[in-house]
């Protein structure tokens, strides 16, 4: 292998997530160690560079020449990254620089040089699981904190299901946590959409056997519950961006739904009023609205059967 393609194998064994394996973060690498394409890795050494000179060490060792204006994207993209991968220390030979001293520069963490130090030797996979074990492979932090971030839902089943962080998303969640348990008790959830994935949760037995074309879910509205007992299908669209049961939307629904064996009922869910009162003029009679600020209570468009004292 190319010395490019040694680090890179270097920094996928390091954990490093898959935009810090590139060209220029393995140059970087290589820039930090002070090896050229003929060095042995245990040749590696620390010199302290500043970006400008890491780049200048890619030209004039490897042969690799990038512009000026791309100091920001190693400083960004690369050299932040390894630090938090402990790779790399800021300012080791002066650590009260400014930050915006011309002088602020970069060198290999002691460990991380340790561990270069042994690549391709019979000691290196040790060196590499006590260097992991020690301070984590960055693409599992990674993927740790935004699994953190994601929305944990539970289905009637006990699936736990977690749906991608946004607005839209925390809507979908409430719906199911909070709507579902009011007017929907008992309900099972058919179908759940993610605005990342698309599609998160799909019961295609029991969309089948309801006449629910599955075939069609990209047509479906954001959350399906179904309440056995009553056979009702309860049609949620969460509204943040998108629009809610319009007269259009409703229409629309009924045509792909008109094998289906249940009784529709249609819901426009919004996470607070302001929210509600941007769309109210463009939702459909015959059609109910849920607002999460205010969770115990239904808005029924065209309320004439519920006309009378309480």
């Amino acid at each position: 292998m190319s010395k490019i393609d040694e680090a890179r194998d270097i920094l996928e064994q390091l954990g490093l997530p898959p935009a810090q394996r590139n060209d220029i973060s393995c140059l970087t690498l290589l820039a930090l160690a002070g090896l050229s394409e003929d060095d042995t890795w245990n040749a590696a050494s620390k010199p302290s560079r500043t970006i400008h000179q890491i780049l200048g060490f890619m030209r004039d060792t490897h042969g690799r020449e990038y512009a000026e204006n791309t100091r920001e994207v190693v400083r960004r993209q690369v050299i932040h990254q390894f630090e938090q991968a402990r790779l790399v220390d800021r300012n080791p030979d002066a650590p009260d620089l400014p930050t915006n001293s011309p002088h602020y520069h970069y060198g290999l963490t002691d460990e991380a040089l340790r561990v270069l130090r042994l690549y391709g030797r019979s000691t290196w996979e040790s060196e590499l699981l006590a260097f992991r074990s020690s301070h984590g492979a960055l693409l599992e932090i990674y993927q740790r904190r935004r699994q953190m971030r994601e929305i944990p839902i539970r289905t009637s089943a006990g699936e736990e299901i977690r749906l991608s962080p946004g607005r839209h998303n925390r809507l979908q969640a409430l719906v199911v946590t909070d709507f579902g348990p009011r007017f929907a008790s008992g309900s099972i959830l058919l179908y759940l959409g993610d605005a990342a994935r698309k599609l998160l949760h799909l019961d295609r037995g029991k969309l089948d056997h309801l006449g629910v074309p599955i075939t069609e879910h990209d047509k479906l509205p954001d959350v399906v519950l179904y309440d056995e007992e009553r056979s009702w299908l309860f049609l949620v669209e969460a509204v943040t961006s998108h629009g809610p049961m319009s007269p259009k939307r409703v229409e629309e629904l009924e045509v792909t739904l008109k094998d289906c064996v249940a009784t529709r009922l249609y819901v426009s869910a919004f996470l607070d009023f302001r929210q509600f009162k941007r769309h109210v003029e463009n939702i459909a009679w015959e059609t109910e609205v849920w607002v999460a600020e205010i969770p115990d209570h239904l808005i029924h468009f065209n309320g004439d059967k519920f006309l009378g004292s309480r």
